[in-house]
Parts: structure tokens; C-alpha cells; sequence
């Protein structure tokens, strides 16, 4: 079996523990938990016929105060970016994430998830915005924790990316 880490990057409070919590437990808690520094989850899922153990490592978000810890991203075969729809904001700071990644860690597989897609009404981040992005070559899904909205697609591509699919 193959086994990939997968690490979770984003602003402080964008959904990225929620997002882990509905792809391995298909659940949502409304309660909000500050993730401190990791923690670690696993899934197992099929990609072309092949078993691959996803070790997913939700990193603590990033304020002003903080910046993500780069070296937890290690050994990652990928991370999966979480903004907020509902704080611009949040996606500059994917942006600066993703730039510090690459220039420290290297290019490896990402995957862009603007969060809350539920609170679309609420929306900052606009689909310009996120054909922008697209238009740069990132890889980008409108999703939601609290629904499953585009959940398993978010991992399920990231996975295929790190197996080379």
C-alpha cells in the first residue's frame, strides 16, 4: 500500500480541521476547536486500483501573529490550501503560503479550496477572483465542511496528483 502525506494549509479559522473532520468521519461539528500545532488523521482511498494511505496533517492556521510552520510540510507529497469564501483576505494569504512553500519545500501538489460555500450569500472571495486563479494554473474548488460540498473532490485530486494520475 502506498502511503502519501497530505498536509492542510491556511488562514487561522478557515475550515481546514472541519474539512478533515467530513472527509475521514463524513461529520461536521459546529463547535469551533483551535487546532495547536498538528494533529494527525489518516484515510484510505483508492486511486487507479491502488491503496493509498493518506496521513493528513492539519497545521494550526496562520494569523499575523504566526506563520505556518514549514517544517512540518516534510516529506509531504502534497497540501491542500483552505481559504475562507467569506474573507478575502484569507486567499492572499494562501497565496503568500503556496509562494513560501514553493520557495523552502519546492513545487509539489497542491489543491486551492475556497471554504463555505454554504455562506455563499456571505461571500467576499468572487468567482472572478477564483477564475483568476485558474487562469494561473491553480487548481481550485468551491467547498463546504459543513455540507460535504466538493469534499471528497478536494482530497480525491490532491490524491491523484501525489500518486501521478
Amino acid at each position: 500500500m502506498l502511503q502519501k502525506k497530505v498536509c492542510l494549509l491556511g488562514a487561522f479559522a478557515v475550515g481546514k480541521t472541519s474539512l478533515v473532520a467530513r472527509f475521514v468521519t463524513s461529520m461536521f461539528d459546529d463547535k469551533y476547536l483551535t487546532t495547536m500545532g498538528v494533529k494527525v488523521d489518516k484515510k484510505v482511498v483508492n486511486v487507479d486500483d491502488k491503496e493509498v494511505n493518506l496521513l493528513l496533517w492539519d497545521i494550526a492556521g496562520e494569523d499575523e501573529f504566526q506563520k505556518v510552520q514549514l517544517a512540518y510540510l516534510r516529506g509531504s507529497a502534497g497540501y491542500i490550501l483552505v481559504c475562507d469564501g467569506t474573507r478575502a483576505v484569507t486567499i492572499d494569504q494562501a497565496k503568500d503560503i503556496r509562494q513560501r512553500v514553493e520557495t523552502n519545500i519546492g513545487k509539489i501538489p497542491v489543491v486551492l479550496v475556497v471554504n463555505k460555500a454554504d455562506l455563499a450569500h456571505e461571500w467576499e472571495v468572487t468567482d472572478a477572483t477564483i477564475d483568476a486563479l485558474r487562469a494561473e494554473g491553480w487548481t481550485v474548488f468551491k467547498g463546504s465542511a459543513k455540507t460535504g460540498e466538493s469534499v471528497e473532490d478536494v482530497f480525491m485530486t490532491l490524491a491523484k496528483l501525489t500518486v501521478g494520475g
